[in-house]
């Protein structure tokens, strides 16, 4: 993931900033509790497509 790229991003739903999750490839958004999915390079930033956050999953 670019880290250029990372700075920019925000989450859609609050505006807050992501974490990219390397294992998953996926950004994070802690705040929102929504994974939002990577697919060919090209973060996909609609909350329709994001995964949900488990209330046990660690969030780094």
């Amino acid at each position: 993931m670019d880290t250029k790229l990372l700075q920019i991003l925000v989450c859609p739903v609050t505006k807050g900033s992501l974490i990219y999750n390397k294992a998953t490839n996926e950004l994070i958004s802690k705040s929102a509790r929504l994974a939002y999915p990577i697919k060919d390079g090209i973060p996909v930033m609609l909350e329709d497509e994001a995964r949900r956050l488990a209330d046990d999953e660690e969030v780094a």
